[in-house]
């Protein structure tokens, strides 16, 4: 008899297949294929003198750390690694972790804690979304590079012990540059301290390939660490975090991740320190792959990325798979990175640049994404044959902090709102009990461009999801809305798709998956429902809280009801949510009362459908 847990696992691995997000472990590259997907930048980790440092150490100290360096784990390397990567970033000190994830989870963890407050990208890598909820420290997450939106969560912050904003200094999924210099005057202006990831800086910009916070040229003043990865440029492996002589000493003492585990070996430290050596004077190289990125982006007609990564959006799973075997049937090595590496619809082939690579390789390259897309053109152009192809609907989903705050009525709101620039269309995914806020919606946006899809789920019982599709002898399967999701997007093409959720966030779909677990899955831009009076400030804040758990921005709250300026003062300074609208009771409530109110607050309404735009 197989077992439950095993029963369970293999359930999760035919949903992710199902959703084309299985992964498997193949070979390593091929090396007859063209590299274009390795963080091996500069070729360090085949170059002469790097791999003769590894081989020495190795010889000299043995193949393992044998402990904990506070057990007199690893080797002197160790000592001379830190200092040779702190006089390269111009800092006091560096602490040499034996992995980038650890670094960044040691540092995280212990310089924040209960009662302080990270302020994250929302695009920062994994390592630093689980540093900062493992730290127990508040986690706001703020735009992608967003400052007006960090400012906000900034200001919110300010009964925080301490303030940390952390950010990738170049985006290891889409290539751009952190706007650092913009963060370091929030940081000063906030008293809050500044964190760069420089995974994918170091070694490829700033000065002696010093890393993007000194291509910046920005203040050091409110900079409290640098993380450098040593398997990316540098060709090795281990992270290190720089910063000041204090900042070293505190990691010591409190980065569990450092103190609890065995050191590096030494070849990577011997490995690691030939390519520091080799790396500062290499501005050939850098200055190689930075300007085969370039060529390659303006082929693409993309803007020009800030290192060595290109990314070619795709949009689904499937897609993206299928691209990237063609392309390697072509001879490129390319792979196809997928949901919840990247957000949901935006599946990717990353293309990333090395100073081994040609330009006639990266020619041929760019011929061959260019005979990707045709067939997809193509087919675009036989469907419509004198109409442009246009973009799926984007869709923006409107949650509530419970049942009744008012959702349905914003949702027609946003609906006719987004309907004055073009089509709109509204679908609620699962309706319980007999009445319809499809039918209400579609009553409110009479006159309006703005169509009303069936729910895919429909119960005659006025209860829970969960419990309404149970009385009717069904399930709510996510996979099921995610298809129809699918559908509606490609049905609306070029409009704007509002969502409206059952109840609050966290109501069951089924005894295991909540719609919270959904919206995690989906990843949507969303606006936030509650009610304006009394009650709302614990339920608002613990449903924003919900949100940011699951690495979800909301991009604006709606306060219902009779308008209470002490709840809203609260919410717009503790939520940190960047629009806080609030909307009055409307009598009688038709589609005349939300034109009314569209015109009274046309600016606020067009910020936030703005904000809710594709990112």
């Amino acid at each position: 008899m197989e077992r439950e847990l095993e029963r369970e696992l293999r359930e999760e691995a035919r949903r992710l297949e199902a959703d084309g997000l299985l992964r498997e472990l193949g070979p390593p590259a091929a090396p007859e294929l063209v590299d274009f997907t390795s963080s091996d930048y500069l070729g360090l980790a085949r170059h002469p003198a790097v791999v003769a440092g590894a081989r020495a150490a190795a010889s000299e100290f043995g193949a393992g750390a044998r402990a904990a360096r506070l057990l007199g784990g690893g080797s002197p390397l160790d000592f001379e690694l830190e200092a040779a990567v702190a006089g390269w970033l111009g800092a006091e000190a560096a602490l040499f972790f034996p992995t980038g994830y650890q670094a960044n989870l040691g540092t995280l963890t212990a310089l924040a804690g209960a009662g302080d407050a990270i302020l994250s990208d929302e695009l920062n890598h994994a390592s630093i979304v689980d540093a900062a909820r493992l730290s127990r420290a508040t986690l706001r997450v703020f735009r992608h590079a967003d400052l007006e939106h960090a400012e906000v969560l900034l200001a919110a912050a300010g009964a925080a012990r301490r303030r940390l904003v952390v950010t990738e200094g170049v985006f290891s999924m889409d290539g751009d540059a952190a706007p650092l210099a913009g963060l370091c005057e929030l940081c000063a202006r906030y008293d809050a301290w500044l964190v760069v990831d420089e995974a994918h800086a170091t070694g490829v910009v700033g000065p002696r390939g010093a890393g993007a916070f000194a291509d910046a040229g920005c203040d050091p003043a409110r900079l409290a660490a640098r993380v450098v990865t040593g398997g990316k440029a540098l060709g090795v492996a281990g992270g290190l975090v720089v910063g000041s002589a204090g900042l070293r000493r505190h990691l010591v003492q409190r980065a569990r991740s450092f103190v609890f585990t065995t050191g590096a070996a030494p070849a990577v430290a011997g490995g690691l320190l030939a390519a520091v050596r080799v790396a500062q004077e290499a501005e050939t190289e850098r200055e190689h792959v930075r300007a085969l990125a370039a060529q390659l982006a303006l082929t693409l007609d993309q803007p020009e990325p800030a290192a060595g990564i290109v990314p070619v959006v795709i949009g689904s799973s499937d897609a993206a798979l299928e691209r990237a075997a063609r392309l390697r049937a072509a001879g490129f090595d390319l792979r196809a990175l997928r949901p919840p590496t990247v957000p949901a619809g935006t599946a990717r082939l990353r293309v990333t640049l090395h100073a081994f690579n040609r330009p006639d390789e990266v020619e041929r390259l760019a011929l061959a994404l260019a005979d990707l897309r045709a067939p997809a053109a193509r087919r675009a152009a036989g469907a419509a044959a004198s109409a442009r192809a246009v973009p799926a609907a984007a869709p923006l989903f409107v949650a509530g902090t419970d049942t009744g705050v008012g959702k349905t009525v914003v949702a027609a709101l946003l609906a006719r709102a987004a309907a004055r620039e073009g089509a709109s269309a509204y679908w609620k995914p699962v309706q319980t009990g007999a009445e319809s806020d499809t039918a209400e919606v579609a009553r409110l946006c009479a006159g309006a461009p703005v169509a009303c899809a069936e729910p895919a789920c429909a119960f005659p019982l006025a209860a829970a999801p969960h419990e309404a599709a149970a009385e009717a002898g069904a399930r709510i399967e996510p996979e099921r809305l995610d298809a129809r999701l699918g559908e509606l997007r490609r049905e609306h093409a070029g409009a704007r798709l509002v969502v409206e959720l059952a109840g609050g966030l966290l109501v069951p779909y089924d005894e295991r998956a909540t719609q919270a677990d959904w919206l995690a899955r989906v990843q949507p831009a969303l606006v936030l429902v509650a009610r304006s009076g009394l009650g709302t400030l614990n339920h608002t804040l613990l449903s924003l809280e919900a949100l940011r758990a699951r690495r979800i921005v909301p991009r604006a709250l709606f306060l219902v009801g009779a308008p209470h300026a002490s709840n809203r003062a609260t919410l717009a300074r503790a939520g940190g949510v960047a629009h806080v609208l609030e909307l009055p009771p409307l009598e009688p409530l038709n589609g005349a009362a939300l034109e009314r109110w569209i015109d009274a607050n046309e600016t606020g309404l067009e910020r936030v459908l703005d904000d809710c735009a594709p990112r």
